[in-house]
This record gives structure tokens, sequence and C-alpha cells, in this order.
């Protein structure tokens, strides 16, 4: 694994008296994709809110290319090269597929780019060329999901952060997802991947971290994820006796 692009260091969140976030630290390594997995309620929106700065940690530092980054607002983040796309999409509905992609591109990371060559691309790689002139709200719920990709991927990341693009898709329309995740990281851009679909954070992943209860339990690589007790018990149910 090459060096982190991101770095989470005894990150801590209290809403009052709800201990939300509880001193976790994890490291993403450039060029993967790595996911957070862990149940409902477990932290893991938190965790993502405190990286792209829509809250601040109460405790802990985050560091994204040796940044410090909990000291920055959210726009200056996106500016730096990260770009969230979310779990519920909530494009434009008055504009096109294409308008909603190309205001993606009009903002995002620092520098000089193409608008049109980047909506262009962004389309191209989530597969709704053929759909630029349609309008956003008349998307299935599998073209939605790939609309919210290619808004954040038209901010030209270097880390993604992908919350739950699988989720209510059917079998082939998440194979159609993961592959696009992989031609992402083929491209240059990290992925960390918040999902509840464990085949394709099984297949997809370079790198898993587990989070209970605020606190991370466990991380490693799928096939030891897969047999950890704790994440078993945690997470993954365990086996009923006969």
């Amino acid at each position: 694994m090459s060096a982190p692009i991101l770095r989470i260091e005894g990150a801590t969140k209290r809403f009052r008296g709800l201990l939300a976030i509880n001193d976790v630290s994890l490291a993403v390594p450039e060029g993967s994709i790595c996911s957070l997995i862990g149940p409902n309620g477990a932290g893991k929106s938190t965790l993502f809110n405190l990286i792209t700065g829509y809250l601040k940690p109460t405790a802990g530092a985050i560091h994204y290319k040796e940044r410090r980054l909990d000291v920055i607002d959210t726009p200056r983040i996106g500016r730096l090269g990260i770009a969230r796309a979310f779990q519920i999409a909530k494009p434009f509905p008055d504009l096109s597929v294409l308008d909603n992609v190309r205001i993606g591109a009009l903002f995002g990371k620092d520098g000089a780019r193409d608008v049109e060559r980047v909506t262009e691309a962004a389309l191209e790689l989530t597969g709704l060329g053929a759909l630029a002139a349609q309008a956003s709200v008349s998307l299935t719920v599998g073209n939605l999901r790939r609309l919210e990709l290619a808004r954040a991927l038209a901010a030209r990341p270097d880390l993604l952060l992908a919350d739950e693009p699988c989720a209510g898709l059917n079998a082939s329309e998440t194979a159609g997802m993961i592959d696009i995740l992989r031609q992402v990281r083929a491209g240059g851009t990290t992925v960390l991947l918040v999902e509840h679909d464990m085949p394709s954070v099984m297949e997809i992943s370079d790198r898993i971290f587990v989070l209970d209860a605020g606190a991370k339990i466990a991380e490693g690589a799928p096939d030891a994820i897969a047999r950890d007790p704790r994440v078993i018990a945690a997470y993954l149910g365990t086996p009923t006796e006969a």
C-alpha cells in the first residue's frame, strides 16, 4: 500500500451527552478503494461529515495529503480535491442530466479545467451519456445513483467519498456500480466507500474499517474482516445453532 492520502487521528465527536465518534484513527492509502462498514448508528455518516467539514471534531485531527482538514471549511475542502456522493441523490429537478453534471464541473478542485470536457468524461464514465438531455427528475433509482456519482466526479476529486452507492440497486445495477468505482480508482482517484451490501464490499475493497457504537473495532483486508469475531458479533451476525 502507498502512503495515506487521508489520516484520521483520534477523532472524537460529542453531541452533548452522546459520544458519536470515539477516538477513531485510520489511514486510507492513496490509490486504494477502502470501505467503512458498521451497523446503523455506528457513526459512519458522522465520520464522513467530519472529513468534509460539515462537523468539527471535539478532539483529534484529520489530515489530507499532510494538510490539516478539521480547521478548514467545507468549500475549501472541496477545492483541495475531496468530493462526496451522497446516499440520497438530490439533483436539481428542473435541470437536465447534462446541466446537473456541468454544475459539478464548475466547482470542485482548484486549477484550470475544461468544463465541457470534464462533464462529458463524467457522463461517459457513469454510462449516462445517452441520457444527457433527459430531465433529471425522470431518472430511475439506478440512474439517479449514477448521476450523484457523476456530479461528484465532475468536481475532479483526488479522494471520492461514496455514501452507499449501491443502496436500492438490483444485482445488475450493483455490478455496474462496482465496475464504475473500479474505473474511478484506475483513473487515479482514491475511493472511501460506505456500503451495507457486504458482497460488494468484500469484492471491491483493498481494506475495510469497521465501526460499532462510534468506535473502530477492526480493520484489515476483506478476508480477515470476514473472519473477525468482533465484526461477526457486531455487524455480520452470529451463526444460528441447529
